[in-house]
């Protein structure tokens, strides 16, 4: 039985693009960026429904069947054959080459278009893949064409915050296809477990030249130095935070807060003072209103210190450096 999906785009497409949404989303999730991607219309835009529930949505296999590394699981090979077949399908029914099909995908659906795309097979491998926070799937069952990947381009893009799948996931995957000889650019963005604007655009550009039959390749660039303050969200705050071994200052501020503006570099300035004794966070309260409300967060700035997992000592307001580290009780440097 097919896949339940819709296929979107004028009957002048010359070319199929299979989009594979992540977990707990739809066949309709992804079908958003299409005005981003494909304003001219050149593709016949395949959107396919992960066979597995995942309220509020769907997915493609289960997330703990891939968390140990490699192994064998019957969800992720069932519904790579399913889109596989599905790829198939739509190119016959309309007529279309499916060597020149683009694959891509967001998150699990991006780990699934790496798959399809390199795995060694009886069928054309596409013309190119998109990986949108996605990684490389180890999995028993599926082997890599790693010969003829390297006239496969694909693009990898990673947000640098992303708590669900961390970036270093994503700096693997493209830097195993570089050492594979497969041209790969890579981009990497200070967002989330998301796409934005920006690395849409970038992916725009990508897709001009692979249908202008060229094969981008890009160096692996150096990845950013981390920030002295790191952003910390709800999904990483406990281990960012409760559980670490040494104290902990928290920035607590919102992008409209004029005081926050004034004293982030003097956080920045303690974070730089302090390494190796403090940690030093930020969190945003307008993006992450659980943490405000749980410590009582009700003006802005907000200095906390804390230390084995609670709230210790707070300062409030912008205020120079050794009075801020006096307030949090910090041995005040010079």
């Amino acid at each position: 039985m097919s896949l339940v999906h819709n296929v979107v785009g004028p009957p002048t497409a010359a070319r199929v693009m299979l989009l594979v949404h992540g977990y707990g989303a739809d066949e309709r999730d992804l079908g958003g960026l299409l005005p981003y991607l494909d304003p001219e219309g050149r593709f016949l835009t395949v959107l396919p429904r992960g066979p597995v529930a995942a309220p509020p949505g769907f997915a493609w296999y289960d997330l703990a069947a891939i968390a140990g590394g490699p192994t064998a699981d019957a969800t992720f090979l069932d519904s790579l054959n399913q889109l596989d077949a599905l790829l198939d399908q739509v190119c016959e029914e309309h007529g279309k080459d499916r060597a020149e099909a683009i694959v891509g995908g967001f998150s699990q659906g991006g780990g699934l278009a790496v798959a399809l795309g390199l795995r060694r097979s009886d069928r054309p491998h596409p013309a190119g893949v998109v990986a949108l926070s996605a990684y490389l799937p180890e999995m028993e069952g599926v082997e890599y064409d790693w010969d003829a990947a390297r006239a496969l381009p694909v693009i990898v893009q990673h947000g640098t915050e992303d708590p669900l799948i961390p970036i270093e996931r994503g700096r693997a995957l493209a830097q195993t296809l570089i050492e594979h000889g497969v041209p790969t650019v890579f981009g990497e963005y200070p967002m989330g477990h998301a796409v934005a604007l920006e690395s849409i655009q970038a992916v725009k550009a990508w897709l001009d030249a692979v249908v202008a039959g060229e094969r981008p390749n890009e160096p692996m660039p150096e990845p950013p130095p981390p920030p002295l303050v790191k952003p910390v969200t709800t999904a990483s705050w406990e281990s960012e935070v409760l559980r670490a071994d040494e104290p902990v200052i928290v920035d607590f501020w919102a992008p409209w807060c004029e005081p926050c503006r004034m004293v982030s570099p003097i956080v920045e300035q303690i974070a730089a003072m302090r390494q190796g004794s403090y940690k030093v966070v930020k969190v945003n309260i307008d993006d992450e209103p659980a943490i405000a409300r749980q410590y009582e967060v009700q003006s802005i700035p907000m200095i906390g210190l804390f230390r084995n997992g609670r709230l210790e000592r707070a300062a409030l307001g912008a205020k120079p450096r050794p009075q801020l580290e006096a307030e949090l009780g910090m041995l005040v440097i010079p």
